[in-house]
């Protein structure tokens, strides 16, 4: 999985790598996807949480650092080199990544900041 492969670059002594795969792989996606709910949800329901306007600006800005499509663009490359060496398994984990990129991707294009701008009071 991710956090085993982070923890192995870790290990080897490329640890430029491995804090480079888990920011993009890992930290970003997942702090996009909490901003993505904070923001969101509570405009769903009619009301804004606090500090919506920053949360928001601080989601545009992980969004660049975010790389879950070229992450699995590598993955189906690596696939597609050990299959002739190898037999490959797909499990909970890839299938769980795929899931994540199509929600992300979904979430991303059902969005639309103007509408959030509207609807969200100004904050410095």
């Amino acid at each position: 999985n991710l956090i085993s492969g982070v923890m192995r670059l870790w290990e080897q002594g490329n640890r430029l790598v491995a804090m480079l795969v888990f920011v993009t792989a890992v930290a970003a996606p997942a702090l996009q996807l909490g901003c993505l709910l904070y923001v969101l949800v509570p405009l769903n329901m009619g009301w804004t949480a606090p500090h919506t306007a920053r949360v928001f600006r601080l989601l545009n800005s992980v969004k660049p650092w975010s790389m879950m499509e070229v992450f699995l663009l590598g993955i189906l490359v690596a696939v597609v080199k050990l299959a002739a060496m190898a037999d490959i398994i797909p499990g909970l984990a890839l299938w769980s990544f795929a899931l994540l990129i199509v929600v992300l991707a979904w979430a991303q294009a059902a969005l639309d900041p103007r509408q959030v701008w509207d609807r969200v009071e100004f904050e410095r």
